[in-house]
């Protein structure tokens, strides 16, 4: 049973959204709750390699069939274990995780997704297997990707049960490898509202931002809680084309719907795919013998993440929860005075890092997180289940909100104690240690330059925690 999770009391029973042609949650009582939430599945239905280069009728077959045939399909496969580090989630995994959600669900009133179902280079690989490297039949690469996104929400919809699962849409959610592109949100929009949403937001409501934008709100637990799914991977970095419109009509609509629900008094959890401030993963590599950096890369163009933040701190206290991924990693950022971003480490281990999903523990009354439980499969052992990783509140001895209790995490890990001393910073240890989601150099290294992270480019990871902008970030670094 979990650790946190205390029973949820009904009011009673589901309150049935006529409008919506489905049903909204039970709004908790003013008793904690859980919620569980899980990002970046991945899942490459290529895993099998050797499969698929030594017989070349595999991927017709695949690609011939229903998604509800898929696994059958997979379960003949030669490949039982799942990962290894480094690889994108393959079906092992993918069960693996959906089990374990599945069993740690609980009462919870609904789930969380932060993005990206597929796989990474899903179009090449199919022209690779499909194809024979012939690009051009672009028509059977997108079918086979709606399928692929198919198969994985109606997996995920069986783990769920049915509960709506909210989520926001990733980056490899496409067509191109990067976006996702509007053909690929208008072309997978049904099996998204159908498999995931189950009925919590008005159809057409949802068809009419999600399709041209890639994003939409929704009242899962009725008129106090307003859940928007954004798709901020139009303001990231390196996403080809002229993404101002695109990222100014979403801004706009944002500002507009954060009025609204403080207008009519309910309280908001935002869901993002990739996050603002830094990309330290890519930044801490270039830390030279002093710890210093002379280039930080970021997630965001900072001109749409000075907008974006913007708009958040003219609504303090307005969000309550508000989640991110991209990164696989478990970590946190502080965006604005008043808001703490959780990052959702992710399932499938291409960086590095160990398969995990987080649970958190919410109050009824003000909807705001006070505590999670990290899960994880750890990769080095191979056991038969994910397994209860940490909890915060007992890791880090800290109590009460959590968005509270990560600020002051923040002051506590950014004191320059080197780890090396015989009085080490014991929080230090312990984020760093988990920053992958318990591997670390024990558990040997999948070729990461920075894991384990070192006293040398620690600065690079505490001050990515609360440092924003790129300017703020990097005379942190520098200054450490």
């Amino acid at each position: 049973m979990l650790k946190l999770v205390v029973r949820i009391f009904f009011l009673g029973m589901a309150i049935i959204c006529l409008s919506c042609g489905g049903s909204i949650a039970p709004a908790p009582t003013p008793s904690d709750f859980s919620v569980l939430v899980f990002s970046d599945l991945h899942f490459n239905p290529f895993y099998d390699t050797a499969r698929f280069n030594t017989d070349p009728s595999a991927c017709t077959t695949l690609a011939n069939e229903s998604p509800s045939q898929w696994a059958s399909f997979f379960q003949a496969s030669a490949v039982t274990a799942a990962g290894p580090w480094g690889t994108d989630t393959n079906y092992p995994l993918l069960t693996l995780a959906l089990a374990s959600i599945k069993r740690n669900e609980g009462t919870t009133p609904l789930v969380l997704f932060t993005g990206d179902l597929i796989g990474h280079n899903l179009p090449s690989l199919f022209y690779q297997y499909c194809e024979g490297g012939n690009t051009t039949n672009v028509a059977a690469m997108q079918a086979f990707i709606d399928k692929t996104v198919a198969f994985v929400t109606s997996q995920v919809r069986v783990a769920a049960g049915n509960v709506p699962v909210l989520f926001a849409v990733g980056n490899i959610d496409s067509y191109t490898g990067y976006g996702p592109d509007s053909t690929f949100l208008s072309h997978n929009a049904e099996t998204l509202y159908t498999q995931l949403l189950n009925g919590s937001v008005n159809h057409q409501t949802f068809l009419s931002t999600f399709t041209s934008g890639g994003y939409y709100s929704a009242q899962p637990l009725g008129s106090r809680l307003m859940v928007i799914g954004l798709n901020t991977n139009v303001m990231a970095l390196g996403v080809p084309g002229d993404n101002d419109g695109a990222v100014a009509a979403e801004l706009a609509w944002l500002d507009s719907q954060l009025g609204a629900a403080e207008a009519s008094g309910k309280k908001v959890w935002l869901l993002m795919h990739v996050p603002p401030g830094a990309n330290t993963v890519s930044t801490a590599p270039g830390v030279d013998g002093n710890g210093h950096i002379v280039n930080a890369t970021m997630m965001m163009y900072q001109s749409y993440q000075s907008t974006f933040l913007q708009i958040l701190s003219k609504y303090p206290g307005l969000i309550t929860l508000t989640l991110g991924a991209h990164t696989h990693m478990d970590e946190y950022r502080i965006l604005t005075a008043n808001e703490v971003l959780i990052e959702v480490p992710g399932i499938s281990p291409c960086f590095g890092e160990n398969p995990a999903y987080k649970i958190l523990t919410l109050t009824g009354d003000t909807l705001t997180p006070v505590d999670y439980t990290a899960w994880n499969y750890d990769l080095a052992v191979m056991p038969a289940d994910f397994g209860d990783n940490y909890t915060f509140s007992t890791a880090y001895s800290i109590s009460g909100p959590l968005n509270a209790g990560l600020l002051q995490l923040y002051s506590e890990l950014a004191t320059n104690v080197p780890l090396t001393t015989t009085q080490p910073n014991a929080q230090q240890t312990f984020y760093m240690q988990h920053y992958l989601s318990g591997n670390n150099s024990t558990h040997g290294n999948p070729g990461v330059p920075w894991n384990p992270i070192t006293d040398a480019n620690w600065p690079v990871f505490a001050c990515g925690i609360g440092k924003m902008s790129q300017t703020d970030f990097t005379d942190c670094v520098n200054a450490y």
